[in-house]
């Protein structure tokens, strides 16, 4: 039984990786980064309230001294869905999707500096072949820098940046008694909320006028499938699998499902040695998430 929750963190890792076919239809549509964000956020207070209500209602419940970690748990959101969203319409969506598994990097890096926590040949070893796998995909050594989005690469890396420090504040706030769930519905509230003012609401109706049904259906699906879900998925498997072996599965999976949308969509077609990058990089991203 205990096997059959190995599937969580795949489905939640191949839902993640289904986010830039989300992005690239409502940005081709008109729709623009924080107006996509605000759907994307306050759509999936829904089913993230529904899987409280199934888990513990007393997950609702929160004191003043939380919001604080909430709020930059929220930043931390934020930021990484608008470098990723600008690095899925910049680059490859494999190489958006590799780039923001990265984070376990960022993580050592601020481990090393914060805890002073040991970094072994072992993860240094990890690093190298990662971002060398990272510089391979880019294509520059088949046709130079001139034909790569610099910035798209960026945009890339800082999602992996705030998505490192969001992992490293919901850790400080699980370990002052916070449930997951919890920490995620009381952070796309507040986001959801500061993005109003920024929300162009002409841009949805336009979205939504010409078929409703069919907009709102993709709407659903897109907050639910590459938001939500993921995150209940991963977060359910902890419950019976290791974190590592979770964190292996969900780093393999989500680049994966990525390249895949890439290739079948988008007719993203790696050369071999592009190739090569993301299967390196993948592999090392895998063993550095098991340490």
């Amino acid at each position: 039984m205990k096997k059959l929750y190995l599937i969580l963190p795949i489905l939640a890792g191949l839902m993640f990786g289904s986010g830039g076919v989300f992005v690239r239809t409502l940005t081709q549509n008109g729709i623009d980064s924080t107006t996509l964000l605000f759907l994307r956020f306050s759509v999936a207070i829904i089913p993230i309230l529904i899987a409280i209500l199934l888990t513990n209602k007393k997950l609702l419940k929160i004191g003043l001294s939380d919001i604080p970690l909430f709020i930059i748990c929220a930043l931390c959101i934020l930021g990484l869905n608008l470098c990723y969203n600008e690095s899925m319409n910049s680059i490859s969506l494999s190489l958006a999707a590799v780039l923001l598994s990265l984070a376990p990097i960022y993580v050592l890096i601020f481990a090393y500096i914060l805890f002073r926590e040991k970094i072994t040949l072992k993860k240094v070893i990890c690093i190298i072949l990662a971002v060398t796998g990272c510089l391979l995909m880019t294509g520059v050594l088949e046709s130079g820098l001139n034909n790569i989005p610099i910035h798209g690469i960026i945009f890339g890396a800082g999602a992996g940046l705030f998505w490192a420090i969001y992992l490293m504040a919901s850790k400080k706030s699980i370990e002052n008694g916070n449930h997951t769930f919890t920490i995620l519905f009381y952070s796309i509230i507040f986001l959801s909320i500061a993005l109003i003012p920024f929300t162009h609401l002409n841009q949805i109706t336009n979205f939504i006028a010409p078929n409703p049904p069919l907009a709102i259906l993709f709407l659903i699906i897109h907050s639910t499938f590459s938001f939500a879900l993921p995150y209940i998925f991963s977060t359910i498997s902890l419950n019976y699998i290791d974190s590592g072996i979770s964190s292996i599965l969900l780093s393999g999976a989500e680049p994966f499902a990525a390249f895949i949308f890439g290739l079948v969509l988008y007719s993203e077609i790696p050369t071999i040695i592009m190739f090569s990058g993301f299967i390196l990089s993948i592999a090392s991203m895998m063993i550095l998430s098991r340490n």
